[in-house]
């Protein structure tokens, strides 16, 4: 089980942080393009990349954005907006750091959180809000039950909402 499902499991509070890194390939960009069907040349095309005053072909913002579903996934956050401010490129083979921390949690578990993307050089390459809703108590009894390899638990045996 990941640490990040251990503490959405123990309840998410205002103020923590989860950090995940990733470095993306061009394998990636590839893949990504196939999905999204994004063929800018600034992906693909080195003349363009040249004229657009770049130092190599980049990634796509939201593909390097899209780290921030592997912290969702596993905190099991229901999203309901997302904003994101691409503040420097991403490179073939950087590496990058998202550091997400939770910034609001009312009593409904409707949450907001801040990321920062960071690049093996310490520049920030993006920063985003999220907006959500984080699990109640009786889905965090659930995925205690899922992390245990249990099943989940009928609703006449689960335990009231927060």
């Amino acid at each position: 089980m990941s640490e990040i499902r251990r503490q959405t499991i123990a309840a998410l509070q205002v103020g923590t942080s989860v950090t995940i890194t990733r470095t993306f390939t061009a394998r990636d960009v590839d893949d990504f393009s196939v999905v999204t069907r994004d063929y800018n040349p600034i992906h693909f095309h080195p003349q363009f990349v040249e004229l657009k005053g770049f130092r190599g072909r980049i990634c796509h913002g939201l593909l390097v954005g899209s780290m921030l579903t592997e912290v969702g996934g596993q905190m099991a956050w229901l999203a309901s907006g997302m904003n994101f401010r691409f503040k420097n490129p991403v490179y073939f083979n950087d590496t990058i750091t998202c550091c997400v921390t939770l910034v609001a949690v009312d009593a409904n578990c409707r949450a907001e959180a801040s990321a920062r993307f960071t690049n093996q050089n310490g520049e920030t390459v993006i920063e985003a809000s999220l907006f959500g809703v984080l699990p109640n108590h009786r889905e965090r009894q659930a995925l205690a039950e899922i992390a245990a390899g249990g099943p989940l638990p009928e609703p006449s045996q689960a335990c009231p909402a927060d």
